[in-house]
Order: structure tokens, then C-alpha cells, then sequence
């Protein structure tokens, strides 16, 4: 049977919307052919002219248009429709004004059409939030979902839901970005280019989210997708949005990535994403310190050119951008530093950030710490609505630049009371906000046991990149972010209000590091001094500690074994002569509450000789400490041990440490599975897992404890009705963390003390079965007993000799 035009034209349509490009301009061809109605032929030229514009022709694609206005006879709908193509051509070539005004053409002439104008509106939206006239943009948007929803078209409902999410992004709401891209995904139909443009902007959220490493996978990919697909300007879109991410950390390579965006862009002559693009390579060339730096003059016209476009919040971080850049290579300023009031988050810390550098060059030390305090009141206002540990060290990265600002006046200027402040601002940054326990959550549950099933099957470090388990870790994310809200703000303690706190056995030493230096501060209750560490050096010091641990967990027999031994009682002796010796000589005959930043993530502190004897704990803060200390009458009184399968001695060390206690409960390698264990850590004081582990260093929240069904996934912790006050895991490397912009260190130790547990007992490294057996079984002796977890632990390594790596984070006395 023939096809009609109408019909050839509506399966182009649909083509093009799966990316097939060129049967979709065969079948355009066909259906024009079929016709000689005007206005048929009219639509169809719109739509070869939308095909274009996708693969970079937007010259062609205009023309094509115009074309098609100009033929005689055309209804006054298809002359609007027409203006809407219009309109959304000038918005892909980054002539914004122009799109808005055919954009609103077409709108006004399209109330008899529900459903083109609501096409029409999710373009002009586009427009919109490029120019940050948020509100519009979602109004535009909300009024298409319900044209959509009212002519029972889910899918495109669904793809104005997305774009809701976009400008939640842009507003800085990334709770309800995330929420509302996740919900639009399930209805969002399966084209390769929808399923492209939805991983381009979910990963936009995770980059402003902090988490880039995820971010610029999915941004690499989907630039290659875009290749693949023959869309130029999405590639370079979605290139740019890479180098965005990378500018952060890596900034050599933005400045590589963004000039191949500036190049795609001018090819395609777009002039208004090109002067996008060159705002970022020319900050990335700045950050980066480069021989090339771009002069004053550069920096001028691509601002100015940003202005035109009526991009201000970029062309103002351009600007920002070169006086941080000055400031901190000591040149005068060009200009004052304003950001205007409705300028982004980002825009406003590095406002902030470059008065602390021109305060610093200044040489004014407490103008530079001022600064920094006031951008980091900014940025904890944003943090507010923000309960979930994934998202609240993530965002960290916003403020780095301010936290070492201050840190560095700080360690300069010696002071205690100024060192100890701003310690407790970086160990706080990501913990002021007090989360609330999640409801229960079955549908949450649910997907994180679909994920247990496909880590069962795949066990190597890239099961989350599978297909499957990418979307339910979106949707697992998505949730935990969305259901984990604030309760408070807690306030940072003073050095007087932790000095009052300090009994007289104990002090408190504060590692700080500030890029130049790393110090320590020494806190007793009636003294304080700052310890200076001239013979660190994290590449010398730390090089291979980690392996030579290792192996002196496996090797422990043999003609190799005192050798192995030897070697690491070497290293530990130089780490321990750099970084606790003098401290803990001034701190004297003392318990010991340790601070450390993330220069510092996976020290096995108590192996340190310099700590033997010092019964101590690894807080999170000192002020976290204060707050979380066990009142002095509270003793444990039941405890609950699980063994997951493949633990040599498991069974042994969990039952040899069960009998210390009146009321323990056991689940053995067969018993223990998810639901079980989450049981059980509901009613226990103490639970303590002998089970393996693995810490997933890109996705820390799905670190976890095998079990016998499957994996223990930290985001199951929040799942749990209570959690118990102290905590053991004997597991492989679960007390390791991923460490997050310089400060934050994440892993199962911190997500169980983020959830309210009091301490955790665990390893940073492999721990031989038999060490651990002997050591842990000790340890309950003392906390059936009633002593803190710090004293429990110190006790029984003096008692067996055992020298291992486990230690107490958190209020471990």
C-alpha cells in the first residue's frame, strides 16, 4: 500500500527522533515527492531543515526554512510552525534574542494547537534558562507537561519533566535535578538521541554535584555518541560540558578539551557556544598557570563578546576568574570584584575566593580569612537542604579553593586558637548539616537488591558500568539524595569549648594541611600549641606503604617473612618519626583524639610506634567528637556477630568473640544474608561483621560486606530502622575511603558514623585472619567489660603483642 505524504512525513519524524538521520531524509524526499499541498510541503522543508541543524548545517537549515515561509498559500498555523522551527534554529546557532522573538511568534499563533505550542514552549524554554530567566523557563515547561499529560503523550510529558530537572540544576536545587531527570527517565522513550541528551544533562548534575568522576565518563561517552550519531554541535556541547568538569581539578586538559570545542564550534559557525567555549578553555589556561596564559586584552574581548550573547554569569567568572588569577600571581587588579545578585552558586564562591587571593597579596591575613569564612556561609546555605553524605561531600568542591585559603592564613600565622577554627571548618564542611533518618523505602530496597544480584554475577571493579546497574544506580542515588533531609546545622566548637571539654587524660592533636604545609595542632585542657612537621613528605613517606602492608599480611611464614616485616617496621618508624612522634610527646601520657585531613586517608595509625600505648580515636572533628561522646554510665549490653561466606576463620572469630558476652547473637556464614544482618544491627549495642570487603573507590556508597545473598551496599545503611552504637568490620579494606577535593574522606566507616553509630573499629588495609581472630576476640573481653572502644582495643593489643591496623574512628571514648 502507498504511503501517503502525512504519513511519510510522520515517519521521518519519528526517525529523526531516534537519530536515524539519513532514512529520515529518504523518507522525507518520498513524502515530498507525494505531494503538492503547500503546506504539507512546507512541514516537510521545516522538518529537513531540523535535520540540518543536527548535523551542523544550521546555515543550510535556515535558509531551508525561510524557503519554505516564502511559498504562496500557507495557512497561518504552518506559518507559525514555520516561525517555531525558525526560532529553534537561531537557539541552535546561539542567537538567543532572535529565538526568543520567533519563538514567541509562534506561540501566540499556535492557542488552537495545544500540542505544537507546547513543542513550541519546551524550545523556548531552552532560551530561557541559557539567559537564566529561570522562572519563565519553568513556567514554559510546566504548561507543556500538562498539554502533554492532557493529550496522553507520556513521553514527551516526560521529556518536559527532564528539562523541569535542568532548571532545578541551574537554580542549584541538584536534589530535584537529579529526582526529576531519574522519575522523566522511565517514560522517556529509548531513542539513542533522547537517551544521548538525558545522560548529557544528568551528567551536568553529578558535575555540579562534585562527583566528576562519574560525570566525565558519561560526558566522554556521550560525546563519542553524538560523533557516532553525526551531530557536531552536540559533541562539541557535550565537550564543553567536559572540560566545565575538568577545569576543577585538571585543568590542563580543559583547556585542551574546551579548544577542541571552540574549534567544532567555529566550523559550524556558531559563534555565541564559541565565545561559550573560549571563556572556558581561557579560565582553564589561567587555573592551570600555563606558559601561555592569555593576556588581559583576551580576556576583555571574549567577556564582552559573552556579555553580547547576554551570557553574564560566564563572562562574569571570566572575569572573576583573571582577578583570582592576578591576585594570586601578585598583580593589581583590573576591577572590583560585584557578582550581580542572581549570579550562580560557583559564580559567587570564586567571587569570594578571589577577595581572599587579593586580601592575601595584600598581606592581610584576617581580611583572607574572612573572605574565606563568608564564601563558606554562603556555600553552607546551599548545603542546607542536603542530608545525603554522597551529596554533601561531593558539593565539597565548591568551597576548596576558599577552605585552603583559609587553612593556609591560618597554619601562617601560628596562632592555636585560628589553627583549631579552621581545622573544624574543613573537618565540618560536609557534616554541619545533621541528616534525618530516611523513611522506609521498599522500592529503594528493592533495586539495591536487584543490584546485589548483578554484583553477584560480575565480580570485577566495572559492574556499575553495566547497563542495568547504571540506571539502578541513578535511581538508588536519586532517592537516597531525595529522602535524606536536614534536621540542623551544627555549629563548629571553639578551641575554649573543646579545652573545658577535655578531661585531664586527654588531648586532642589536629593534623592540618594547607598545600605548603602540614602542621599539627596539640590540645590539652589547659594548653595548646601548634607543631610544626618539616619532614613530611607525602610522595617520599607514603610511597609503597600500602603494598608493603599488604604483603606483610600474606606473608607471614616463611624465610621472606622477617625480611617483609623488617621493611615495614622500617617505614612505619620514618612515618611515625614525621608525623606523631613530637606530637605525642607534647601531648604527654595521654587518650588521643586524632584529626587528620585527606592527605592523611589510609594511615594505619595504630601501628605508628610513636601511639603504642596511647589509647586513641580517629574523629571526625573534634567538635563531632564532643558531641558524640558516650556518656560515662553507658555500657554495651548485647551484641550481634555475622560471618560472610569464604572467611577462613570467620566462624572461629566471631564465635571466639560472642562468648565475652552475656547476651550475644550469631549468624553464621549460612545465616547471614542482607536482610538478616540489617535485622540485627536494628537491636544490638555492638554488631561486629567478619565478612570480605571490597571499597568501590569511584562510588563509595556502594562499598560493602559480602554476605551470603549478596552485598551489603552502604546505601543499605540508611535503610536500617537503628543502627548499633559501636561497630566492628574485620573485613578486607573496608576502612578505607575515597578521598573527595582534598578534605573528605568517604567510605563504610564514615557512612555508618554519618548514620548515627557512635564508633567503628575497622581496618584501612588487608589484616591476616589470624591476627584479626586473636586481636577482635581480645577486644570484646574489654567491651563486654565496659570499656570504651579506644581502651578495648589498646588493651588488647598490649595483651596479645598483636600489632595490626585497626583503629577506632569516630567516639571511640
Amino acid at each position: 500500500m502507498t504511503r501517503s505524504a502525512d504519513e511519510l512525513h510522520r515517519q521521518a519524524v519519528d526517525l529523526v527522533n531516534r537519530g536515524r538521520f539519513d532514512a529520515a531524509a529518504e523518507a522525507l524526499a518520498r513524502a515530498e515527492e507525494g505531494t503538492d499541498d503547500p503546506n504539507v510541503r512546507a512541514r516537510i522543508a521545516g522538518t529537513r531543515a531540523y535535520v540540518m541543524a543536527r548535523t551542523g548545517h544550521v546555515g543550510d537549515a535556515e535558509r531551508t526554512c525561510r524557503q519554505a515561509l516564502a511559498i504562496e498559500g500557507l495557512s497561518d498555523h504552518t506559518v507559525a510552525i514555520l516561525a517555531g522551527q525558525l526560532g529553534a534554529l537561531a537557539q541552535e546557532a546561539g542567537r538567543l534574542p532572535d529565538a526568543e522573538r520567533w519563538l514567541t511568534r509562534a506561540i501566540d499563533a499556535l492557542a488552537d494547537d495545544p500540542i505544537a505550542q507546547a513543542n513550541t514552549r519546551v524550545n523556548r524554554s531552552l532560551v530561557r534558562m541559557q539567559h537564566r530567566r529561570l522562572e519563565a523557563a519553568e513556567d514554559d515547561l510546566r504548561r507543556a507537561m500538562t498539554a502533554f499529560a492532557d493529550a496522553g503523550m507520556p513521553v514527551a510529558a516526560a521529556q518536559a519533566k527532564h528539562n523541569l530537572g535542568y532548571v532545578a540544576m541551574l537554580s542549584g536545587d541538584l536534589v530535584g535535578a537529579l529526582q526529576a531527570m531519574v522519575s522523566a527517565a522511565a517514560n522517556a522513550g529509548d531513542t539513542a538521541v533522547g537517551a544521548a541528551v538525558g545522560d548529557l544533562d544528568r551528567a551536568e548534575v553529578l558535575r555540579d554535584a562534585g562527583l566528576t568522576t562519574e560525570a566525565e565518563a558519561i560526558l566522554e561517552r556521550v560525546a563519542l555518541t553524538f560523533g557516532d550519531l553525526d551531530m557536531p554541535l552536540d559533541r562539541a556541547q557535550a565537550e564543553l560540558s567536559l572540560a566545565r568538569s575538568l577545569l576543577h581539578h585538571a585543568p590542563e586538559r580543559a583547556a585542551v578539551v574546551a579548544g577542541a570545542a571552540v574549534d567544532r564550534f567555529r566550523d559550524l559557525g556558531n559563534d555565541a557556544w564559541r565565545v561559550r567555549a573560549e571563556g572556558v578553555r581561557l579560565r582553564a589556561l589561567m587555573r592551570a598557570d600555563a606558559a601561555g596564559s592569555p593576556s588581559t586584552a583576551e580576556i576583555a574581548e571574549v567577556a564582552a563578546a559573552l556579555d553580547r550573547h547576554r551570557f553574564r554569569n560566564e563572562a562574569a567568572a571570566l572575569r572573576l576568574a583573571e582577578e583570582l588569577s592576578r591576585a594570586e600571581r601578585g598583580e593589581p587588579a583590573v576591577r572590583r570584584i560585584r557578582p550581580s545578585a542572581s549570579a550562580s552558586i560557583d559564580v559567587r564562591l570564586l567571587a569570594y575566593e578571589a577577595r581572599a587571593a587579593r586580601a592575601r597579596a595584600l598581606r592581610r591575613p584576617a581580611l583572607v580569612r574572612r573572605h574565606a569564612a563568608s564564601g563558606l556561609a554562603t556555600l553552607a546555605d546551599w548545603q542546607r537542604s542536603f542530608g545525603s553524605l554522597d551529596l554533601q561531600t561531593s558539593v565539597g568542591m565548591h568551597g576548596t579553593g576558599l577552605i585552603y585559603a583559609g587553612l593556609a592564613s591560618a597554619v601562617e600565622s601560628g596562632d592555636p586558637d585560628v589553627v583549631f577554627e579552621w581545622s573544624e571548618r574543613a573537618r565540618h564542611l560536609s557534616q554541619q548539616v545533621v541528616p534525618l533518618r530516611p523513611p522506609p523505602d521498599p522500592e529503594l530496597a528493592d533495586e539495591l537488591s536487584e543490584l546485589r544480584m548483578i554484583r553477584a554475577d560480575d565480580s570485577s571493579d566495572q559492574w556499575l558500568a553495566q547497563p542495568r546497574a547504571a540506571a539502578l544506580r541513578e535511581r538508588a542515588r536519586g532517592r537516597q539524595w531525595s529522602a535524606t533531609g536536614a534536621a540542623a546545622l551544627e555549629q563548629p566548637a571553639t578551641l575554649d569549648d573543646l579545652q573545658a571539654a577535655l578531661p585531664a587524660d586527654t588531648a586532642h592533636i589536629a593534623y592540618v594541611y594547607s598545600r605548603a604545609a602540614l602542621v599539627a595542632l596539640v590540645v590539652t585542657s589547659d594548653a595548646a600549641e601548634v607543631v610544626p612537621l618539616p619532614s613530611w613528605d607525602s610522595d617520599r613517606t607514603l610511597a609503597g606503604l600500602r603494598a608493603d602492608l599488604d604483603m606483610a599480611a600474606s606473608v607471614r611464614s616463611g624465610p621472606m617473612a622477617a625480611v617483609v616485616r623488617r621493611a615495614l617496621d622500617s617505614r612505619l618508624a620514618a612515618l611515625s618519626a614525621a608525623l606523631v612522634d613530637e606530637p605525642v610527646a607534647r601531648a604527654g601520657r595521654r587518650r588521643v583524639v586524632v584529626t587528620a585531613p585527606g592527605v592523611l586517608s589510609g594511615i594505619p595509625w595504630s601501628m605508628l610506634p610513636g601511639l603504642g600505648g596511647h589509647p586513641f580515636t580517629v574523629a571526625v572533628s573534634a567538635s563531632r567528637w564532643m558531641r558524640m561522646r558516650p556518656p560515662v554510665s553507658a555500657s554495651p549490653r548485647s551484641a550481634g556477630f555475622a560471618a560472610g561466606p569464604r572467611v577462613p576463620r570467620g566462624r572461629e572469630e566471631i564465635e571466639a568473640a560472642a562468648a565475652a558476652w552475656e547476651r550475644a547473637f550469631v549468624l553464621g556464614d549460612g545465616e547471614a544474608s542482607v536482610d538478616r544482618v540489617t535485622a540485627l544491627a536494628s537491636s544490638v549495642d555492638v554488631l561486629h561483621v567478619a565478612a570480605h570487603g571490597r571499597h568501590a573507590v569511584d562510588n563509595p556508597l556502594f562499598s560493602g560486606l559480602e554476605l551470603g545473598d549478596g552485598t551489603l551496599f552502604g546505601y543499605d545503611i540508611d535503610l536500617m530502622p537503628e543502627v548499633p552504637d559501636t561497630v566492628v568490620l574485620s573485613a578486607c579494606e573496608v576502612g578505607r575511603s575515597s578521598v573527595r577535593w582534598g578534605e573528605e574522606a568517604v567510605g563504610m566507616t564514615r557512612i555508618w558514623l554519618h548514620a548515627g553509630t557512635r564508633c567503628v573499629i575497622a581496618a584501612p588495609v588487608i589484616v591476616a585472619d589470624d591476627a584479626a581472630c586473636e586481636l577482635l576476640g581480645a577486644m570484646h573481653g574489654g567491651l563486654a567489660a565496659g570499656a570504651s572502644a579506644s581502651d578495648a582495643l589498646a588493651d588488647a593489643a598490649a595483651s596479645t603483642g598483636i600489632v595490626a591496623p585497626f583503629q577506632v574512628h569516630g567516639a571511640g571514648f
